[in-house]
């Protein structure tokens, strides 16, 4: 109780500076090792999630939305379009993720350029309902986001945007990316039927949903 009192009566108010501080710079207790599992763990889920979206033919949001509807239009691999298409973001997340978020970010989006054209090596997925796809896809690529969230990192692009939206102007990242997911599914048809949008707004709507409840600002943002 005393402890309690003592806190109470000596919190003041935080500055511009001290608010900066808590969401930018905050130390979790996570160590390097729990880091890079987190990580792996975040990229295989992501990975496996877009593996079904390309098995039903739909998208997702973010940059992984754009290099899929730019695979399906032109037949490149979505591996080296998502890589690619993250490149211009990193300088914009140097001036207010730093360099520590976006060395794990550009990791992760490296592994996952990997791993999503070896998963097809593993397992033979012969025909798979959308409904299925978006609803499982769309599962896995949320909670694959929030692991990568929670340990500072992301999948580049629009998640470099929201990440630093949601630290330095209190905006949850969840919605901010159900937004531009929206807008990205909304060209997506000029190139994939509305049939196949329309599950991909099922997909975008249940992992935003994940991310807006689960990782909100001031909950958990530990950086380690």
């Amino acid at each position: 109780m005393t402890v309690q009192s003592e806190t109470t009566k000596t919190s003041t108010p935080h500055t511009k500076t001290d608010r900066e501080r808590i969401t930018l710079v905050q130390k979790s207790e996570h160590t390097a090792w729990e880091d890079v599992l987190a990580i792996l763990i975040g990229v295989l889920l992501v990975s496996f999630g877009v593996f079904l979206f390309q098995q039903a033919n739909i998208v997702v949001g973010g940059v992984a939305g754009m290099a899929l509807v730019s695979s399906y239009a032109t037949g490149w691999d979505f591996g080296v379009l998502f890589f690619t298409l993250n490149l211009p973001f990193y300088l914009f997340g140097l001036g207010g993720m730093g360099i520590g978020y976006i060395a794990k970010t550009f990791s992760a989006v490296a592994l996952l350029s990997v791993v999503v054209r070896l998963i097809p090596y593993g397992i033979d997925v012969g025909d798979i309902h959308p409904a299925l796809a978006s609803v499982m896809g769309g599962v896995m690529i949320g909670l694959g986001l929030l692991a990568l969230f929670r340990h500072g990192a992301g999948l580049g692009g629009v998640n470099i945007l929201v990440y630093w939206l949601q630290s330095t102007r209190n905006i949850r990242a969840g919605y901010v990316s159900l937004g531009i997911d929206l807008i990205i599914l909304l060209a997506a048809l000029l190139v994939i039927g509305w049939q196949a949008v329309a599950w991909s707004v099922v997909g975008a709507v249940i992992l935003n949903v994940i991310l807006g409840i689960n990782h909100k600002p001031g909950r958990y943002m530990g950086a380690s």
